[in-house]
């Protein structure tokens, strides 16, 4: 049976904002300071840094490849929903790649799982419906 939606704690809320505004201001040494030394960060085929990502080096290279290939933009969370230990954040990424004049408008999801203030897991999700069923949600739990 699926899980009951709810709100995230405000602390937990206030880590993943603290991760995403990093990375918008290019940031990255104080975004991976919010990644527990373990972190696992998956990244879905089709993405342009697809792939599995151990630990803080790793996780600080990977982000640092991925933000070094924008020339402007953000990636805005848009909404934050908590299941169990799971926390599905819904964002907008609207972006311009280095040596391209088109923006990428997307919006998919993240999915995390959190201990004692850091991110021990970080996965991208493609869509928001597999988000939403990686947490034990249906999109009707969303609001």
């Amino acid at each position: 049976m699926p899980q009951s939606y709810r709100a995230p704690p405000a602390a937990d809320t206030a880590v993943l904002q603290a991760i995403y505004a990093a990375i918008n201001r290019n940031d990255i040494p104080a975004a991976v300071q919010y990644f527990d030394p373990e972190i696992v960060r998956l990244e879905p085929a089709g993405f342009p840094t697809a792939g599995t990502y151990r630990g803080l080096v790793e996780m600080q290279t990977h982000l640092s490849q991925g933000r070094g290939t924008w020339a402007e933009g953000t990636c805005a969370p848009e909404q934050f929903i908590a299941a169990g230990d799971k926390i599905v954040v819904f964002l907008h990424v609207y972006v311009r790649l280095k040596n391209r004049d088109d923006w990428i408008d997307a919006r998919f999801a993240d999915g995390f799982v959190l201990r004692n203030g850091k991110a021990v897991l970080m996965q991208t999700f493609a869509t928001r419906p597999e988000a939403l069923a990686w947490a034990g949600l249906d999109a009707a739990d969303a609001g």
